[in-house]
């Protein structure tokens, strides 16, 4: 992981450490709250920047990304291509596009996300670029905590990659230790 990146996630408090569940339900020790670095506009246009060079994207017509991690660091990598943003959220558990967002047919479009664990997220957004028959030119994330294990047919690139040991709750050791676990994500707040 690049040193000056990992500095900027733990200046911001973006980078925690304790007992998670994440989004996908798995238990975790670590856990990327990229708001945190994202509330800071030059942070925000610096880790943008260096993705961009990660990925390298060619003629993109629009950018979109899964609400709610992904909207600030997908508005700003489209903002630095100059082309729109858009969002999808969530709607009876299905990432649907709303507030009149609409994806032309042909449109080359980057999918980007704020964090990847399992990718599910992602390869939701990457069907609904498709099912609305637009073209996915590739996909980028701040963080790819798959350690690699992420995996979709276009393009990729992450800013970080980690190997975090993630665990289901009948497995996790923090659960049988009885450590108070954190929700952080934007599908569920608070401890428990």
């Amino acid at each position: 992981m690049d040193n000056n990146i990992l500095d900027i996630f733990l200046e911001t408090g973006a980078y925690l450490e304790g007992h998670f569940v994440l989004t996908s339900g798995l238990h975790s020790s670590k856990y990327f709250q990229c708001a945190q670095l994202l509330q800071y506009p030059g942070h925000t246009e610096n880790v943008a920047q260096k993705l961009l060079e990660k990925l390298n994207p060619e003629d993109v017509d629009l950018v979109v990304s899964p609400a709610l991690g992904g909207i600030v660091i997908g508005y700003e990598i489209a903002r630095q291509l100059g082309v729109r943003s858009i969002f999808a959220e969530r709607k009876d558990s299905n990432l649907k596009l709303r507030r009149n967002f609409k994806i032309e047919k042909g449109e080359r479009c980057l999918v980007i996300e704020d964090v990847v664990t399992t990718g599910g997220s992602t390869q939701e957004v990457i069907d609904l670029v498709l099912e609305n028959e637009g073209i996915v030119v590739g996909a980028g994330v701040l963080v790819d905590r798959s350690g690699g294990r992420a995996d979709f047919p276009y393009p990729f690139a992450s800013l970080v990659q980690v190997d975090v040991k993630n665990w289901t709750p009948e497995e996790c050791p923090l659960c049988k230790d009885n450590i108070p676990f954190d929700k952080p994500g934007s599908r569920g707040s608070g401890k428990n």
